[in-house]
Protein backbone atom coordinates (compact mmCIF):
# COMPACT_ATOMS: atom_id res chain seq x y z
CA UNK A 1 0.00 0.00 0.00
CA UNK A 2 1.49 3.77 -0.58
CA UNK A 3 1.75 6.10 1.75
CA UNK A 4 -1.43 7.87 0.47
CA UNK A 5 -3.72 4.97 0.56
CA UNK A 6 -1.97 4.32 4.29
CA UNK A 7 -3.04 8.06 5.08
CA UNK A 8 -6.58 7.69 3.68
CA UNK A 9 -7.03 4.60 5.93
CA UNK A 10 -6.00 6.75 8.37
CA UNK A 11 -8.16 9.52 8.20
CA UNK A 12 -10.98 6.88 7.56
CA UNK A 13 -10.46 5.82 11.37
CA UNK A 14 -10.44 9.09 12.62
CA UNK A 15 -13.47 10.07 11.13
CA UNK A 16 -14.92 6.65 13.10
CA UNK A 17 -13.26 7.55 16.09
CA UNK A 18 -14.53 11.17 15.96
CA UNK A 19 -18.14 10.20 15.26
CA UNK A 20 -18.38 7.61 18.22
CA UNK A 21 -16.85 10.23 20.43
CA UNK A 22 -18.73 13.47 19.15
CA UNK A 23 -22.21 10.75 19.25
CA UNK A 24 -21.29 10.24 22.79
CA UNK A 25 -20.78 13.75 24.83
CA UNK A 26 -23.71 15.62 25.87
CA UNK A 27 -24.79 19.12 24.74
CA UNK A 28 -23.16 21.22 26.74
CA UNK A 29 -19.83 19.57 26.45
CA UNK A 30 -16.41 19.94 24.62
CA UNK A 31 -14.69 17.21 23.14
CA UNK A 32 -10.42 17.25 22.41
CA UNK A 33 -8.93 14.19 21.34
CA UNK A 34 -5.68 13.56 18.75
CA UNK A 35 -6.87 11.23 15.89
CA UNK A 36 -3.19 10.25 15.14
CA UNK A 37 -1.92 9.78 18.65
CA UNK A 38 -4.80 7.36 19.34
CA UNK A 39 -4.09 5.80 15.70
CA UNK A 40 -0.35 5.61 16.90
CA UNK A 41 -1.10 3.65 20.13
CA UNK A 42 -3.51 1.38 18.45
CA UNK A 43 -0.51 0.52 16.21
CA UNK A 44 1.57 0.02 18.39
CA UNK A 45 -0.90 -2.27 20.66
CA UNK A 46 -1.47 -4.10 17.22
CA UNK A 47 2.19 -4.45 17.09
CA UNK A 48 2.73 -6.31 20.44
CA UNK A 49 -0.53 -8.58 20.00
CA UNK A 50 -1.04 -11.39 18.60
CA UNK A 51 -4.18 -13.79 17.21
CA UNK A 52 -7.25 -12.41 17.31
CA UNK A 53 -6.49 -9.45 18.62
CA UNK A 54 -3.91 -8.81 16.28
CA UNK A 55 -6.36 -9.58 13.60
CA UNK A 56 -9.18 -7.14 15.08
CA UNK A 57 -6.53 -3.88 15.44
CA UNK A 58 -5.40 -5.10 11.66
CA UNK A 59 -8.81 -4.46 10.48
CA UNK A 60 -9.93 -1.91 12.36
CA UNK A 61 -6.69 0.29 11.56
CA UNK A 62 -7.30 -0.92 7.40
CA UNK A 63 -4.48 -2.24 7.83
CA UNK A 64 -3.23 -5.96 5.99
CA UNK A 65 -0.11 -6.32 7.56
CA UNK A 66 1.81 -5.19 10.87
CA UNK A 67 4.72 -4.38 8.52
CA UNK A 68 2.53 -2.31 6.46
CA UNK A 69 1.85 -0.45 9.31
CA UNK A 70 4.92 -0.03 10.61
CA UNK A 71 6.12 1.16 7.82
CA UNK A 72 3.35 4.13 7.58
CA UNK A 73 4.43 5.13 11.15
CA UNK A 74 8.18 5.00 10.25
CA UNK A 75 7.42 6.76 7.20
CA UNK A 76 4.89 9.26 8.94
CA UNK A 77 5.77 10.60 12.14
CA UNK A 78 9.00 12.41 11.37
CA UNK A 79 6.85 14.49 9.47
CA UNK A 80 4.26 14.50 11.71
CA UNK A 81 5.66 15.30 14.76
CA UNK A 82 9.12 17.78 13.36
CA UNK A 83 9.16 20.52 15.16
CA UNK A 84 8.07 23.41 12.84
CA UNK A 85 9.27 26.06 15.07
CA UNK A 86 12.55 27.54 12.79
CA UNK A 87 10.34 28.39 10.05
CA UNK A 88 7.65 29.88 12.00
CA UNK A 89 5.41 26.40 11.56
CA UNK A 90 3.80 24.95 14.49
CA UNK A 91 5.65 23.08 17.30
CA UNK A 92 3.94 19.69 18.01
CA UNK A 93 4.93 17.61 20.58
CA UNK A 94 3.99 14.01 21.18
CA UNK A 95 4.75 11.82 24.52
CA UNK A 96 5.70 8.55 23.88
CA UNK A 97 6.55 5.50 26.11
CA UNK A 98 5.70 2.00 26.44
CA UNK A 99 5.69 0.40 30.82
CA UNK A 100 6.35 -2.92 31.68
CA UNK A 101 6.23 -4.46 35.39
CA UNK A 102 9.38 -4.94 36.26
CA UNK A 103 9.29 -8.95 36.25
CA UNK A 104 8.42 -8.66 32.54
CA UNK A 105 10.55 -8.23 29.82
CA UNK A 106 9.64 -7.11 26.47
CA UNK A 107 10.59 -9.44 23.25
CA UNK A 108 13.66 -7.72 21.81
CA UNK A 109 11.71 -7.92 18.36
CA UNK A 110 9.15 -5.16 20.10
CA UNK A 111 11.48 -3.11 21.76
CA UNK A 112 13.15 -2.02 18.31
CA UNK A 113 9.74 -1.79 16.70
CA UNK A 114 8.99 0.49 19.78
CA UNK A 115 12.80 2.24 19.81
CA UNK A 116 13.14 2.20 15.70
CA UNK A 117 10.16 3.28 14.60
CA UNK A 118 7.82 4.83 17.12
CA UNK A 119 10.34 6.71 18.95
CA UNK A 120 9.11 5.59 21.93
CA UNK A 121 11.31 4.90 25.26
CA UNK A 122 10.63 1.71 26.95
CA UNK A 123 10.91 2.14 31.00
CA UNK A 124 10.08 -0.71 33.74
CA UNK A 125 8.56 -0.42 36.85
CA UNK A 126 7.07 -2.32 39.66
CA UNK A 127 3.57 -2.66 39.60
CA UNK A 128 2.91 -4.63 41.83
CA UNK A 129 4.21 -3.13 45.05
CA UNK A 130 5.23 0.72 44.20
CA UNK A 131 2.89 2.83 42.98
CA UNK A 132 4.75 6.14 41.79
CA UNK A 133 3.54 8.84 39.58
CA UNK A 134 6.18 10.94 37.17
CA UNK A 135 4.53 14.36 36.12
CA UNK A 136 5.80 15.73 33.05
CA UNK A 137 4.77 19.12 30.98
CA UNK A 138 4.72 19.45 27.45
CA UNK A 139 5.82 22.76 25.63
Amino acid sequence: MDIRESISCCTNVSIILANHLLSKKSANSNVVFSPISLYVVLGLVATGSKGPTHEQLLYFLKAITIDELNALFSQLLPFVFADGSPSGGPRVCFANSVWVDQTLALLPTFKQVVDGVYKAASNQADFITKVSFSAFCIT
